[in-house]
C-alpha cells in the first residue's frame, strides 16, 4: 500500500493507492494505516482528471463526503498530472475542482439541503446535508467539547452526525469548532464550513477554525468552497 500524506489546515489524511495485487481497505486495515491521520483517502480509480475514492474515518467507517478531503484529492491528482479542473467521485456524488493560479482550490460542492431549527435535551441546531450530515449550532465554538460527542451519538441521529458549534463575528466572518463523526474535533473541515454558512443563512462567508479560514458561497443553490491542500512533510 503506497500511502502519502497530506494536510488542509491541519486536516490529515493519507492518500492511499494499492497495487494490483493488494487488497481493497477495511474497517480493521484502515487502523492499521491511519495512525494520527483524521482519515484515509483510498484510490479506487484514477485517470488524467478524475479520481474515484473512498474516504475512511479512523474508527473504520465510511464517511460520505468531506470537503477537504475531496479537495486533498485533487491536488494529489494535479501534482501528479497537471490537470487545473479535477472531478473527484465519492459515491453517488462528485465534486468539482478547479486548481487555481493562486495555489487554493475551488471546489462545486453542489445542491445543500438545510433543515427547519430543531431541539433535542436544550440544544438547538439545524440539520444540514452536503452529502454528509450535520447539525450545526449557533453558540459559541467552546461548547463544542459537550455538545459535540452528544449530537454525535444521540438517537435522533441513528447513523450519527457531524456537529458544529458557530456564530457571527463580525459582517462575512464566523467562528467555528468542528466535531466529526468517526474522528472526533479536527482543526478544519470543508463540508462544515459549508453546513455553517449554510445553517446561519450567508450567501457568502468566511468559515475560520482553529486550523484557518475557508471561504464559502452559494449560487443559484450549489455551494462553493475555497481552500489550500498540500503534501504535509511528516513521513506517513
Amino acid at each position: 500500500m503506497q500511502l502519502s500524506r497530506w494536510q488542509a489546515q491541519g486536516n490529515i489524511y493519507l492518500v492511499a493507492e494499492a497495487a494490483a495485487d493488494e487488497a481493497v481497505l477495511t474497517p480493521t486495515s484502515v487502523a492499521t494505516y491511519v495512525g494520527d491521520a483524521d482519515g484515509i483517502l483510498e484510490v479506487l480509480a484514477v485517470g488524467d482528471d478524475f479520481v474515484d475514492i473512498n474516504i475512511w474515518n479512523p474508527d473504520g467507517s465510511l464517511a460520505e463526503m468531506s470537503g477537504n478531503g475531496t479537495r486533498i484529492a485533487a491536488q494529489w491528482l494535479a501534482t501528479k498530472t497537471g490537470a487545473r479542473a479535477v472531478s473527484v467521485n465519492v459515491g453517488h456524488r462528485t465534486v468539482r475542482a478547479t486548481l487555481r493560479p493562486d495555489g487554493l482550490v475551488e471546489q462545486d460542492m453542489g445542491q445543500v439541503s438545510v433543515g427547519a431549527p430543531e431541539e433535542v435535551e436544550g440544544i438547538r441546531f439545524r440539520p444540514v446535508d452536503v452529502g454528509n450530515p450535520h447539525a450545526v449550532v449557533e453558540d459559541d465554538p467552546a461548547r463544542l467539547d459537550t455538545v459535540g460527542p452528544f449530537l454525535e451519538t444521540h438517537e435522533r441521529f441513528p447513523q450519527r452526525t457531524n456537529v458544529q458549534v458557530a456564530r457571527w463575528t463580525a459582517p462575512g466572518r464566523i467562528e467555528a469548532r468542528v466535531w466529526e463523526r468517526g474522528v472526533g474535533e479536527t482543526g478544519s473541515s470543508g463540508s462544515s464550513a459549508v453546513a455553517v454558512a449554510a445553517a446561519l443563512d450567508a450567501t457568502s462567508a468566511t468559515v475560520v477554525f482553529p486550523g484557518g479560514p475557508l471561504e464559502v458561497r452559494f449560487e443559484n443553490g450549489r455551494a462553493f468552497l475555497v481552500g489550500p491542500a498540500e503534501r504535509d512533510d511528516v513521513a506517513a
